[in-house]
Order: C-alpha cells, then structure tokens, then sequence
C-alpha cells in the first residue's frame, strides 16, 4: 500500500464522519421541537403567537433543508 492510497483511505474516512454528522445535525434541527416564548399553558396563548411560531419554525426547516440539498 502506497503513500497515495493510504491519504485517500483517511481522507475518504473523516469525509464519511464530517458529512454523516453535519446530516445529523440537518436532520435534528429540522425536527427538534421550538422551545416556548412563555411560561403560559398551550391553552392560555394567543392564537397570533402560535401562527408565528409555526411560521418561524417552517421558515427554519425550510432553511435547515437549503442546507442540506446543497451537498
């Protein structure tokens, strides 16, 4: 096994280990739950709130799948 071989055998490795993580870490972004902007019940907030919230959080993911589409 030549010098060659040998660079191209770790590099292909720590590809493998880079890319796999940055999917995970894609992939938990996009389906990680947002954390409440109060302390009130689900109940108790205003229906505005909510509309936002799921508005900011489908704007993330589409941004988290950007991301990931470009590899």
């Amino acid at each position: 096994m030549n010098a060659n071989q040998l660079i191209n055998m770790v590099i292909r490795l720590l590809m493998r280990r880079v890319v796999g993580r940055g999917i995970d870490a894609g992939i938990d972004m996009a389906s990680r739950k947002m954390g409440r902007s109060s302390d009130a019940p689900q109940t108790e907030r205003r229906n505005d709130g909510q509309d936002r919230d799921m508005a900011d959080r489908a704007k993330n993911t589409m941004k988290a799948t950007r991301r990931i589409s470009r590899f």
